[in-house]
């Protein structure tokens, strides 16, 4: 076998399902060690940083050539990231036995996002032959798919002039992604028994009118203007619960809600549209009570096309691929967003398969050497 495609399927093979999504799971550990030990015997200068407790990002280094005064390369320096987390296996029969067929790589991880690991991983073991000025520096990192601790605290350690997340993208040049704000409207009742409507205030019935109001707000961020490579913001309600049982009328019923974000919209402009419609609902009905709460937001991500590293991989791209890469916008967030927002320009550019996820997953091989050729050509023309 090929030494991109056994690379990955040593990764693959590794179970690195996050522990919180799925309790029990091992987790980084393993995986962060192994390819520490690859780059290590790649000749890069290697870290490992517990930034999740006991579950470590690794971090490799291809040194430029050294100014005096900085002790690092004197040139521009380029960030490969990838996280080493995946979902669980769920239905997936033998995840972790890596299979390849008609050019495809199966298995849990393949996709999301381990083919854009190895294809960093060997990315930057090639860079390190060449004589570049600034440093090349890869990061594979913790719980991008819960929490995103791992590039939060590696982008307050490190600094870069440019960085390219290797999520799956068809071989397309993404150059922004939208953020996400969670919220909570909580519709406060009058518990009492069943039996006694003159004493029982419905707290799921005053929640219907919040979900009426949120519909309107879907619609309206629909017709909106949208960004041109993202279209339109949107919200929806995620979850409701409330009430104890049959026989009582409820006094508490809290509704959860997604809100995902263009550039330029932030958290507080999305509490404030919710809170907009309650405040409208409790002038019209002094018994209408409510309080809507704010929880994770992460923002979205926007990089031009003029930006550095943005006109050196469209260039690289195209010398390997022959042709130009689509440029285009992606609805899910990423990392980058966190890398972005530390002042590290940052596009996205992946490989080609299907299923994250899902419970059959495959990268497609020759997708994942061209990004390595990619990032490779990127970091020596950054670099140079």
């Amino acid at each position: 076998m090929d030494e991109l495609p056994q690379l990955l399927s040593n990764l693959v093979a590794i179970n690195s399902a996050n522990p919180d999504l799925v309790p029990g799971s091992p987790g980084e550990w393993e995986i962060a060690h192994f390819i520490a030990e690859w780059l290590r015997g790649a000749g890069l200068e290697v870290q490992l940083i517990d930034s999740a407790g006991g579950r470590p990002n690794v971090v490799g280094i291809a040194r430029g050539r050294r100014s005096r005064a900085a002790g690092t390369g004197d040139g521009r320096t380029l960030l490969l990231n990838g996280h080493m987390d995946t979902v669980g296996a769920g239905e997936m029969l033998r995840p972790h036995e890596p299979v390849i067929r008609d050019g495809r790589l199966y298995g849990r991880g393949a996709y999301d996002m381990k083919g854009g690991l190895a294809a960093c991983m060997t990315a930057i073991a090639a860079a390190r032959q060449h004589p570049l000025r600034g440093d090349v520096i890869f990061t594979g990192v913790v719980d991008e798919e819960y929490a995103s601790i791992g590039t939060a605290d590696l982008a307050r350690r490190f600094h870069a002039d440019g960085a390219i997340v290797a999520e799956f993208t068809e071989l397309q040049l993404i150059l922004a992604h939208k953020g996400f704000v969670w919220l909570e409207v909580e519709t406060r009742g009058t518990a009492a028994h069943g039996s006694r409507p003159d004493l029982g205030v419905d707290a799921i019935s005053k929640m219907g009118r919040v979900l009426v109001g949120l519909e309107q707000l879907a619609q309206d961020l629909r017709s909106a203007g949208g960004h041109p490579l993202l279209g339109t913001g949107s919200v929806h309600a995620s979850l409701i619960h409330g009430g104890r049982e049959l026989s009582s009328y409820p006094e508490s019923c809290v509704l959860s809600v997604e809100r995902r974000t263009l550039p330029g919209e932030s958290a507080e402009q999305a509490e404030a549209e919710l809170s907009r419609i309650v405040g409208d609902l409790q002038r019209a009905d002094a018994s209408f009570k409510a309080a809507v709460r704010r929880g994770l937001d992460r923002p979205p991500m926007e990089t031009s096309p003029e930006a550095g590293i943005a006109k050196t991989i469209a260039g690289a791209a195209a010398g390997v691929l022959g042709h130009a890469a689509q440029v285009a916008g992606v609805p899910f967030w990423t990392d980058a967003a966190i890398l972005t927002e530390a002042g590290i320009p940052s596009v996205l550019f992946g490989p080609s398969g299907a299923g994250a996820h899902a419970i059959e997953e495959w990268v497609d091989l020759s997708s994942v050497q061209a990004c390595a050729d990619i990032y490779l050509a990127t970091a020596l023309d950054f670099c140079a």
